[in-house]
C-alpha cells in the first residue's frame, strides 16, 4: 500500500503487491466473475453456479431411482431413466429453493451473498459477512430447513391430488420424502450445517460470545461426521434403512461406505474450516492498513525514471507514488515494471509510462482497520492501494 496523506498531496509512506498481477505488463487481472461451474441465472441479482460434480450425483440419483422406477412401475420400461432424471432436477430445484431462503434472509438482513452453487451434495450460499447477531444468525441458518419442510408438506398434499401407483404419484412421493430428508439432515446440530449454525446462535446468546457458539457447534459437527462415518454403514448392515440385512451384497457394502466417508469428509472439513475462519475473525480487529504500508515517494508524471529512482534511494522509500502538479496521487510505479526497463534507458523514460493508474476504489485511509481492511481489498482488486 502507498500513503497519500491526510491532506491529498503524498508523503513518505508505504507500498505492498497483492495478488492478481499480470506478469508481462505489470498491470492488475481483470477479476475473475465467481463461477464455480455453469450459471444457469441470477435471482434476486446473486448469480447461481452448477458445480460438475451435479452432473455426477445427477447421473447416480437417475440410475438408481430408475432402479426403483423397475420394481414399481416396470411397464415404463426404458423411460423410467426419463423420468428419474426428472426427478434428479426437480430434487435440485428444491435444494435451490432451500438456499434461496438463505439467500433472502441474508440480502434481507444487508448481507452480501456472493453466489449459489448446486454441487455433489446439495447446494450452498456464500454469505460473505457474518451476522451480527445471535438471533439474525438463527433465523438465517433456520429459513433453509424450513422451506424444505413447507415443500415436503406441498408434496404431500400434491400426492392427495393424483392416483397412487402412478408415476405422479411416485415422483411427489420422492420429492416429498427427500425434502423432509433434506430438512431433517440440516437440522442436525453441527458445523457446517444449519443445524449447526443455529446451535451456534444459541450458544452465542447464552455466552455472549460468537467465537464459544463456533467452537461449540464445530465440535459437534465433528462428531456428527465420525458418526456418519461409523453409523451409517452399520445402520444400512443391519437393514435397520430397510430391507433385509440378507439382501445386501459386497458392492452395496463398498458403496455405503464410501458414500458415509464422503459425507463424513465434508462435515468434518466443514466443521474445520468453520472454525479456522472463526478464529480468523476473532484476530482481525489487529489488521490495520498501516501496518501492511511500506515507504513511498511522490513524483511527478514528467519525471525521469531515473531521477524518480534516485530519490526513492535517498528516502530509503521502495514504491514511487506518480501524482499531477497539484499533487495529487494519479498511480503508482510497480518495481516489476522498473526491472523491465534497461539501466541505461531509464534516464530518458518518464514514470507516467509505467505507472499504473488508480482508481477512487483503491485509495483509502491508513486507519482502515479490521473487516474494513478485508472490505476494501475484495471490492477494488489491485497490485498496490494508496493510502
Amino acid at each position: 500500500m502507498d500513503d497519500s496523506g491526510d491532506s491529498g498531496r503524498p508523503q513518505p509512506g508505504a507500498g505492498g503487491t497483492a495478488p492478481g498481477t499480470d506478469p508481462d505488463s505489470g498491470k492488475p487481472k481483470r477479476p475473475a466473475e465467481p463461477g464455480g461451474g455453469l450459471l444457469m441465472g441470477r435471482p434476486f441479482g446473486v448469480p447461481v453456479y452448477v458445480a460438475p460434480s451435479w452432473f455426477v450425483v445427477a447421473a447416480l440419483i437417475t440410475w438408481v431411482f430408475g432402479g426403483q422406477l423397475d420394481r414399481v412401475l416396470p411397464e415404463l420400461g426404458g423411460a423410467r431413466y426419463l423420468v428419474a432424471l426428472f426427478f434428479a432436477i426437480a430434487f435440485y430445484a428444491s435444494v435451490l429453493v432451500h438456499e434461496l431462503a438463505h439467500t433472502v434472509a441474508a440480502l434481507r438482513y444487508k448481507l452480501p451473498v456472493r453466489r449459489i452453487q448446486l454441487q455433489f451434495f446439495g447446494g450452498v450460499s456464500e454469505i460473505e459477512k457474518e451476522s451480527e447477531t445471535p438471533g439474525r444468525e438463527f433465523v438465517l441458518a433456520f429459513v433453509g430447513p424450513l422451506l424444505s419442510l413447507v415443500l415436503g408438506g406441498v408434496f404431500y398434499g400434491a400426492m392427495q391430488l393424483v392416483e397412487p401407483g402412478t408415476v405422479p404419484g411416485v415422483l411427489l412421493a420422492g420429492l416429498m420424502i427427500s425434502n423432509l430428508i433434506v430438512a431433517a439432515f440440516n437440522l442436525l446440530p453441527g458445523l457446517p450445517l444449519d443445524g449447526g449454525r443455529m446451535l451456534r446462535a444459541v450458544v452465542w446468546k447464552i455466552t455472549g460470545k460468537p467465537m464459544s457458539g463456533t467452537i461449540a457447534a464445530a465440535w459437534v459437527g465433528r462428531g456428527l461426521a465420525v458418526t456418519v462415518l461409523i453409523g451409517l454403514p452399520l445402520l444400512t448392515h443391519t437393514g435397520a434403512l430397510g430391507g433385509s440385512a440378507q439382501d445386501i451384497g459386497g458392492v452395496e457394502t463398498v458403496m455405503d461406505a464410501l458414500l458415509a466417508a464422503i459425507l463424513a469428509g465434508i462435515i468434518w472439513t466443514g466443521a474445520g474450516n468453520s472454525l479456522r475462519m472463526a478464529r480468523l475473525r476473532e484476530h482481525l480487529p489487529d489488521l490495520r492498513a498501516r501496518t501492511l504500508t511500506r515507504r513511498a515517494v511522490p513524483v511527478e508524471s514528467a519525471t525521469p525514471l531515473s531521477e524518480a529512482l534516485r530519490r526513492a534511494n535517498e528516502a530509503g522509500a521502495r514504491a514511487l507514488v506518480v501524482v499531477d502538479g497539484q499533487g495529487n496521487p494519479k498511480g503508482v510505479v510497480r518495481e516489476a515494471a522498473i526491472v523491465g526497463v534497461p539501466e541505461h534507458r531509464r534516464p530518458w523514460v518518464a514514470v507516467s509510462g509505467r505507472a499504473q493508474d488508480r482508481t477512487d476504489g483503491m485509495k483509502g485511509p491508513a486507519e482502515l482497520a479490521g473487516e474494513a481492511v478485508l472490505d476494501r481489498l475484495k471490492a477494488s482488486l489491485a497490485t498496490e492501494y494508496l493510502v
